[in-house]
Order: structure tokens, then C-alpha cells, then sequence
């Protein structure tokens, strides 16, 4: 509302009256009119005044009634009635501003009106033009500033809940992508645990076979891995399967990446962009294809991702570079553009792309940064390698489990 708006502000109606009051004093005793002392009566007149105004300075409707009684009393007994004009005015004012229902301002106006009128026409041969401008001095413009003052303040109101709601709907918005973002990163885990997992159990089974004559104790290790495998499996697709869509397709050459596979398949994601008509340079690191199957994923779904914000935000026209390369065992990744002749801001449109490429990282423990850089968009990020922790309570004197010799494999 600006600084209108928090001189108006109805905490503060009890210093706006003292300031009056302070005001009404001084032009008492340094700027009466035509420069006479002021009266007995004048005085009087103005100090029960200033203290109705502060008493009543929460019933504006009986403070602006006490007011204009007090400017009756005072055009029938002093000549300078300033202050009692500028008192009723004021309490006018206050009135326009918080008045619950428009029929009392305009009462209060007709009141002030009829009360001015009837003592300033005709009082003086003067033309009528002077008690019409007093008027609306008196009565039309505490009125108008009133009624913008509380215009103001509602406008202000109301864009400051258009703007809580408009926060509370994007959190919303962001909450309901994470979430999404979380299921998807659900699903593609369940396909990849589950393809490893699969994959073991099918290898044990096989082992079980083609090693007829095995020792039994190795035997029977192989038939417990066998069964906790397949029970496991079983169970991670009881927990999972309640996190897939089935409107989702999910294809396992895009979900089950395995670690020496996602070279190419960033190579894929490449050049479905370019067929889209993006030029793209690609500077992917050898050591990329050692990355686990999780965070090889967690790549791919962000290049992929990266490449269509290119394309959609910054336009075919635009020239995409793609990097990825591992360092100590962490995954460093960007994807950056020259803008295409667009100038570089926050990607709009609507879409949530950032929020869940942002929530695939966090989830890795990893952070997303993503700002306009080189007159383009960047989008870059550090997987951190995940290092296996020792046991740190091992069982001890539990002997370790007798394996096969060489000969006998």
C-alpha cells in the first residue's frame, strides 16, 4: 500500500489523532486567522475536540456526530472555526475508511453537508461559488481520499492472498511432481533390482545343474541363495507393484541399463535430439560405462530430460553440449546450450522437468544446479559415488563357510 497506506493503517489511529491534536495546537498558537490570539471559547472548543477525537478515535460514527455538533456550536459563537472544521472532516474521513456499509458514509456526508451549508449560505454577501468550493473541501475530499485509501488497502489485501494462494498452489504443484518423480524412480529401481536379482537366481539355478557331483555343504549354499533370491524377488514385486502405473509403459532396454550399456544408450537419447533437429556435442568419459546401474540410469533419464528442455526453451536453433565423465568414483554431469538466440531465463511453460530431475539427484545424494550461463541454460550436477561400508560388529569366532577347491570347481 506504500506509505499512504501504513499512515492509514487502522493500528495506527490513535497516533493519527495525536498528531492532529499536535497539529490543531500549533496552528492555535502560531497561525490563527488574520493573526488574532485565539478566544476563551476557541480554546475550549478545540480542546474538547482534540480529546473527543482521541476517546472516540474507535466509534467513528459518534465521533464524527460529536464533531459536527461541535462545528455547530462553533460557527454560532467564534469566527475562526478552522479547527473544528478540519476535526469534523478528519472523523469524516475515518468514516470512509472503515465504514462497514456505504448508507452511513453517505449519511455522515449528507450530515457534515447539511451542517456546513447551513451556516455558510448566506452568512456573507459573497458569491456562492465559496461555500460550494468549502464544501468540497470539507466534505468531497476527505471522502474521495477515504474512499481511495480503502480501495487501496483492499486491492493490497486482496493480491497479497492472490499470491498466498498462487504459493500454495505451486508447492502443491512441486509436492505432486516429487512425488510423481519419487514413483517413476520407484518403478525404474523395482526393473533394475529385479533384473540383477533375476539374473543371480538364474545363474545360481544354473550352478545347481551343471554341478551334479559338488560338495553338499556347497550344495546347500547354493539351494539357500537360490530360494532367498527367488523369495526376495518375489517380494520386491509385491512392494513395488503398487508404486507402478499401469498406463506407464516401462520397456527394459530403457529401464535396466546395465553398466557397460549406457554409453549407448546416451548415445540413443543424443540422437533421438538431433533427429528432433538439435545439434548436440557429446563429450562422454570411457569410464562412464562403469558406472553402477542406478546412477547410469539417474544419467540417462537427465540427459534425456536436459535435451527436451533444449529443445522446447531454447529452440532446434540451439547448439546443446552434453558431458559426463567420472572422477574418484563420482559422476559428473552437464548439459549446457548457447540459447539459440533466445534470451537465457527460467524455463516456463508450466512444466515440472527441473522439480523431478532435482528430486532424481537428491535422492543420490547429489545436488542439481540450474541457471542461465554463456548466454544459454546449464544444467549440471555430482552423483557421489556410493562406497560400501564395512560390517562394523562381525560375528565372532562364526566360522566362514567351506569353499569348493579348485580342483573340485
Amino acid at each position: 500500500m506504500g506509505w499512504v497506506g501504513r499512515l492509514f493503517d487502522a493500528r495506527d489511529t490513535f497516533v493519527r489523532m495525536l498528531l492532529l491534536d499536535l497539529s490543531g495546537i500549533s496552528y492555535l498558537l502560531f497561525g490563527t486567522h488574520a493573526g488574532r490570539e485565539p478566544t476563551t471559547t476557541q480554546w475550549v472548543l478545540a480542546v474538547i475536540a482534540f480529546v473527543l477525537a482521541l476517546v472516540l478515535h474507535r466509534r467513528r460514527v459518534l465521533s464524527l456526530v460529536a464533531q459536527a455538533a461541535l462545528l455547530v456550536v462553533a460557527f454560532r459563537l467564534v469566527d475562526d472555526t478552522m479547527i473544528n472544521q478540519v476535526g469534523t472532516s478528519w472523523a469524516l474521513l475515518e468514516l470512509a475508511m472503515w465504514a462497514p456499509r456505504p448508507r452511513i458514509l453517505w449519511s455522515g456526508a449528507g450530515l457534515v453537508a447539511a451542517v456546513y451549508l447551513a451556516f455558510t449560505l448566506g452568512r456573507e454577501p459573497s458569491p456562492i461559488s465559496a461555500p460550494i468550493f468549502g464544501l468540497f473541501i470539507v466534505v468531497g475530499v476527505p471522502v474521495l481520499l477515504g474512499l481511495v485509501i480503502r480501495t487501496t488497502r483492499e486491492l493490497a489485501v486482496q493480491a497479497q492472498e492472490r499470491a498466498l494462494e498462487e504459493q500454495r498452489r505451486r508447492e502443491s504443484e512441486s509436492r505432486a511432481a516429487r512425488a510423481d518423480e519419487r514413483t517413476a524412480i520407484a518403478r525404474e529401481l523395482h526393473d533394475v533390482v529385479a533384473h540383477h536379482v533375476a539374473s543371480m537366481v538364474l545363474r545360481v539355478g544354473v550352478a545347481r545343474h551343471v554341478l551334479p557331483d559338488v560338495d553338499p555343504r556347497v550344495a546347500e549354499v547354493f539351494d539357500d541363495v537360490h530360494g532367498t533370491g527367488t523369495a526376495a524377488l518375489a517380494d520386491l514385486r509385491r512392494l513395488v507393484a503398487v508404486l507402478r502405473d499401469p498406463s506407464v509403459r516401462t520397456d527394459a532396454a530403457l529401464t535396466a541399463i546395465e553398466p557397460g550399456a549406457l554409453p549407448e544408450a546416451l548415445a540413443a537419447a543424443v540422437e533421438t535430439a538431433r533427429r528432433a533437429g538439435l545439434t548436440v556435442d557429446v563429450s562422454v568419459a570411457a569410464e562412464v560405462g562403469t558406472v553402477d546401474s542406478v546412477r547410469g540410469l539417474a544419467v540417462l533419464r537427465l540427459t534425456q530430460e536436459a535435451l527436451t528442455n533444449v529443445a522446447k526453451h531454447a529452440g532446434t536453433a540451439a547448439r546443446a553440449r552434453l558431458r559426463a565423465t567420472v572422477v574418484d568414483g563420482d559422476v559428473i554431469w552437464s548439459v549446457s546450450d548457447d540459447g539459440g538466440g533466445v534470451s537465457p531465463g527460467l524455463p516456463s511453460g508450466g512444466g515440472h522437468g527441473l522439480t523431478g530431475m532435482r528430486e532424481r539427484v537428491e535422492v543420490l545424494g547429489g545436488r542439481l544446479t540450474a541457471g542461465p550461463a554463456a548466454g544459454g541454460w546449464r544444467v549440471e550436477t555430482v552423483l557421489p559415488a556410493v562406497h560400501p561400508q564395512p560390517d562394523p560388529h562381525p560375528a565372532a569366532g562364526s566360522p566362514s563357510p567351506p569353499l569348493p577347491s579348485a580342483g573340485a570347481a
